[in-house]
């Protein structure tokens, strides 16, 4: 396996400073980047192990506490593996934080993410792929859709009010994204959000590609919780890796 090498990083935004985890193949270089955003429990252990991954397979990757507002992470004080009794706790504490994120502060964040990216001398020049979880996968697809001079690839999974009624919805962009865009959903996932996102983007003429992951629940690519599916996981590796390959 690839050796990488990675750092935490401060990332400096309009509005603050995120801090972040930067990590990139110790040989050669630069290479293609990513940017991956986590999900509502935030870098941690697990999050970057995932990164590192994508590193080994030949990528620089960037992985911001999006919630840098709130504190630097972990934002909330998290057990070592997230069973079923630590969650209604934590996204008591959580859930608040991840809905004062609003859609014009991650979009400004996202900038400043891509600026990073397009500054740092491990990242190849170009256009980056974007990979998101959970709250991650919603602002994916916002910067897809904000920046898609910048992005050239999304994948999203388990996401999370990606196609609702308000009217900042990712999916009311869906006509400014270039990007190439892969979804896998868990099987209890909201199935309606799944439907009016694929609806925005195939009438927008979008490159698409949204799958639901049966026999999974929200968060099955996350090992350190107990909704954590391997096969699930399997195939969600399958599938970023193989759109990274399509796009650099």
């Amino acid at each position: 396996m690839t050796a990488v090498q990675g750092t935490a990083v401060d990332v400096r935004t309009e509005d603050g400073t995120a801090d972040a985890y930067l990590v990139h193949p110790e040989a050669g270089g630069p290479h293609p980047a990513v940017l991956l955003f986590m999900d509502a429990f935030g870098p941690r252990p697990a999050l970057r192990s995932m990164a590192d991954r994508l590193a080994a397979a030949g990528y620089t990757v960037l992985l911001p506490n999006v919630l840098y507002r709130d504190g630097r992470a972990p934002v909330v004080e998290l057990p070592e593996f997230i069973d079923e009794e630590a969650r209604p706790e934590l996204f008591r504490r959580l859930a608040p934080l991840v809905l004062g994120l609003s859609a014009d502060a991650a979009t400004r964040d996202a900038d400043a993410y891509l600026r990073y990216l397009a500054a740092c001398p491990a990242a190849a020049d170009g256009p980056v792929a974007l990979v998101g979880y959970c709250m991650g996968a919603q602002l994916a697809l916002l910067t897809a859709g904000t920046h898609p001079d910048r992005v050239a690839a999304v994948a999203g999974f388990h996401g999370a009010r990606l196609a609702t009624d308000a009217p900042d919805s990712p999916h009311l962009l869906a006509g400014r994204i270039t990007a190439e865009i892969y979804f896998g959903q868990a099987e209890n996932d909201s199935a309606q959000e799944l439907e009016l996102l694929q609806k925005a983007l195939a009438e927008a003429g979008v490159r698409h590609r949204c799958e639901v992951y049966e026999g999974t629940e929200h968060g099955f690519t996350q090992a350190d919780t107990s909704a954590y599916h391997p096969e699930g996981d399997r195939r969600h590796w399958a599938a970023v890796l193989d759109l990274l390959d399509r796009t650099f």
